[in-house]
């Protein structure tokens, strides 16, 4: 008994190593990825594609769709506490620094995580990581670093997008609903957002698209020779980022406030 926990604790530090010699492995490529030029260039833009340009609908109608919502919610219960301007700064809250930047991260777990999984974990089962190691190609530089470079941008991309549809897009929905005056929407908006509410929500992103992209790689390259394991590694690469953008998106929450 006592040697199966001892056995089940040595695999996993060997797996925590392992993970950390991944990270950063992928740290040092990604500082020498734009000083040579690289046939990763193209994955770099088919994954900007892929993960950025293709979730701008559902990114939209999702950001307007919440902050219509915030917004009737709050302009009709606000009022009975004298307080109608807060919903202004709740829209901000939650929009920019809050939902914003971690239902963009949800989005993009489920489309680019698990293609991320899927994919390099089918290339390790059909040797193909083999035979880039074989022609003396890098596969972390190739096929890791271009995915993390373009799914950060592409996080930072959809996170502005994001508030943009909630924050001014909201104000369209919203007139089917319950109309509003242009200046009277916006005056008030636009003087409750501050820097700070936007520097936050794009660290975020930023962070987010780090995390999804690494443990998306990492959970693909674990995979072993059996092409069964490629959607366990796909299950695995949305279970983690769930947790770890979760667990970040709360100490970086933390710092915020404060500090």
């Amino acid at each position: 008994m006592l040697g199966k926990i001892g056995a089940d604790a040595r695999l996993k530090f060997s797996n925590f190593l392992y993970a950390m010699g991944f990270f950063f492995d992928v740290v040092k490529e990604s500082v020498l990825f734009f000083r040579k030029r690289q046939a990763g260039y193209k994955v770099l833009i088919m994954q900007i594609l892929f993960t950025g340009v293709e979730a701008l609908g559902i990114s939209a109608m999702i950001a307007a769709g919440i902050g219509a919502a915030i917004n009737i919610i709050g302009s009709s219960i606000l009022p009975t506490f004298g307080q109608s301007a807060l919903v202004y700064t709740i829209l901000i809250a939650v929009i920019t620094r809050e939902l914003g930047p971690l239902l963009t991260a949800f989005i993009i777990i489920a489309r680019s995580g698990t293609a991320i999984a899927t994919e390099l974990g089918s290339m390790v089962v059909s040797h193909e990581i083999e035979a880039y190691i074989s022609f003396g190609i890098n596969p972390v530089s190739y096929l890791v670093v271009p995915r993390v470079v373009g799914m950060m941008l592409s996080m930072l991309i959809l996170n502005i997008y994001f508030n943009v549809f909630g924050l001014l897009g909201s104000f369209v929905v919203i007139q089917f609903v319950k109309p509003i005056a242009f200046q009277e929407y916006f005056r008030p908006l636009f003087m409750a957002l501050s820097w700070g509410d936007l520097s936050i929500g794009l660290l975020k992103s930023l962070v987010f698209g780090l995390i999804i992209s690494i443990v998306s790689s990492y959970q693909g390259f674990s995979v072993q020779r059996a092409s069964t394991e490629v959607p366990v590694a796909g299950i695995r690469a949305v279970g983690q980022s769930f947790t770890f953008c979760v667990l970040a998106d709360i100490l970086l929450t933390v710092i915020h406030y404060t500090s």
